[in-house]
């Protein structure tokens, strides 16, 4: 029989008992010895024979735990960024007003930093936008003549608004950063002059390409945009792009080509993604992203904005127009955004108007006349869009009658209602409808969604309210 460890020994048997033959029954005394006397040795210190657990334990160095965690709460989004970003990009983001970093900026940034594929899942208005270019910004190489980040947009509304921020964050570098290069941003979207960028991309690639999927699709067929620099990807909505039949085909080709998940960093955001487990495992195992991808989901249990009270009121199909007249002579918004629903193929091929332009005939010929009424929706001219949102950006009282294509990446601090005329077809398209109010910054002024719903749609709403956490309060007229 192998002899026993001596109960003398420090080191414990505990570690070690697979490398013995069992031992007689005569001897299990000895054994029981040793392994009392080795588990005194790993709680007590040899100097004071204090418990180590009490140590632990001691109010010092739980204090110094609250130091440490408070002093990286109260870290600046400067502090965080400081040593990845360069330096005109950190004062051009303080001179703007990024200052205090938001949740999913302090949980995301340092993941993105280390070089991580990530996946920003948070609430509208969270800040993932400015998370994701500020990575960009930390990684590419100025000298360097070609497209290093690559950000894939679903709308040409999003997509404006990425490239804003990104040419914000961009500008040209002052007097003290003459050495440094400036960055290039090009807004490659639907509807966009491609005879410019044809020309500006053979004169010099620009460093960030913000795109919508079919604009850089049209590009890469014909073999006008190269991505094998490419360093960063983001795909922004993803889960929008994916259930889309018109993007996602092109969205798969697009994550499995042009440089490998091992040779760039891949980051997809958005407020909602249904099904997330399932989706981090399909990213791994469809190679879209490294191994190590990091799942940062911020307010996950909260996911609709505490600002926002939600109401409703049942009514017949025939009495939908009248109600919504109702509530928006009561409410008196200065601004808001009125939800339609797509009209339905057969509506189409029967010869109706859709029913935008029937609630804005409806509207504009009714007594509501304290706000200019426009129209959004996917089949408008561009331009025509672009008008309508600039109206709107101007305040002073505006009304948007739209469809879903609104709900994506349009952002208008000043809006204070949403109407649901029609009832969104799943929870997440009603959080991304209701995200559009409630982001004027540091405003505490309340927010309002109003659903116009028909009887037997009271249980489609009451399993949004499961779903996202909210409670909605029934209006009589």
């Amino acid at each position: 029989m192998a002899p026993i460890i001596s109960a003398t020994q420090q080191l414990p048997l505990v570690s070690h008992a697979f490398l013995y033959t069992k031992p007689a029954r005569a001897d299990f005394s000895l054994l029981q010895s040793h392994i009392l006397h080795s588990n005194r040795a790993l709680f007590y210190s040899r100097s004071n024979f204090r418990p180590l657990k009490a140590i632990f334990n001691s109010p010092s160095l739980t204090q110094v735990a609250d130091d440490a965690k408070e002093k990286e709460e109260a870290l600046t989004l400067r502090e965080i960024c400081l040593g990845h970003v360069p330096e005109h990009v950190l004062r051009r983001q303080v001179s703007v007003g990024y200052v205090v970093p938001t949740d999913v900026q302090k949980q995301a940034l340092p993941v993105l930093f280390s070089g991580s594929d990530c996946i920003l899942h948070a609430q509208t208005g969270s800040g993932k936008t400015l998370a994701y270019l500020l990575l960009i910004f930390s990684v590419m190489n100025t000298q360097r003549s070609a497209v290093q980040a690559l950000i894939v947009v679903p709308t040409r509304e999003l997509g404006i608004q990425v490239t804003k921020v990104a040419r914000m964050l961009a500008a040209m570098p002052t007097e003290n950063d003459a050495e440094q290069k400036s960055c290039t941003v090009m807004a490659l979207l639907d509807g966009g002059m491609l005879r410019r960028h044809k020309s500006w991309l053979k004169a010099e690639p620009p460093t960030i390409v913000v795109a919508t999927i079919a604009s850089l699709c049209q590009m890469l067929e014909k073999h006008l945009l190269k991505l094998e620099s490419m360093q960063v990807l983001v795909i922004d909505e993803v889960d929008f792009m994916f259930n889309s039949s018109k993007q996602v085909s092109s969205l798969r080709k697009l994550l499995t080509s042009y440089s490998s998940c091992n040779s760039r960093q891949t980051v997809f955001a958005s407020a909602s993604i249904p099904q997330h487990n399932r989706f981090l495992y399909d990213c791994i195992q469809q190679k879209w992203t490294k191994r190590d991808v990091v799942h940062v989901h911020v307010n996950p249990i909260e996911p609709m904005p505490t600002r926002l009270q939600h109401k409703f009121v049942i009514c017949s199909k025939k009495q939908r127009h009248q109600t919504l007249l109702s509530l928006m002579l009561s409410d008196a918004p200065k601004s808001g955004i009125i939800f339609v629903g797509e009209q339905s193929e057969k509506s189409k091929k029967a010869g109706n108007a859709p029913p935008t332009i029937d609630l804005v005939d409806f509207l504009k010929t009714s007594s509501w006349g304290c706000s200019e009424i426009l129209l959004l929706e996917e089949d408008m001219n561009f331009n025509s869009r672009a008008a309508s949102l600039s109206e709107v950006r101007r305040g002073g009282g505006i009304l948007l009658v739209a469809t879903d294509i609104a709900a994506r990446g349009v952002d208008l601090p000043e809006i204070t209602h949403i109407y649901n005329f029609d009832l969104p077809r799943t929870a997440v398209d009603y959080l991304h409808r209701a995200g559009r109010t409630g982001r004027k910054p540091f405003s505490d002024e309340k927010c309002y969604v109003t659903n116009i719903i028909m009887s037997d749609e009271r249980f489609v709403l009451q399993r949004y309210e499961n779903e996202l956490m909210f409670n909605c309060e029934e209006l009589l007229l």
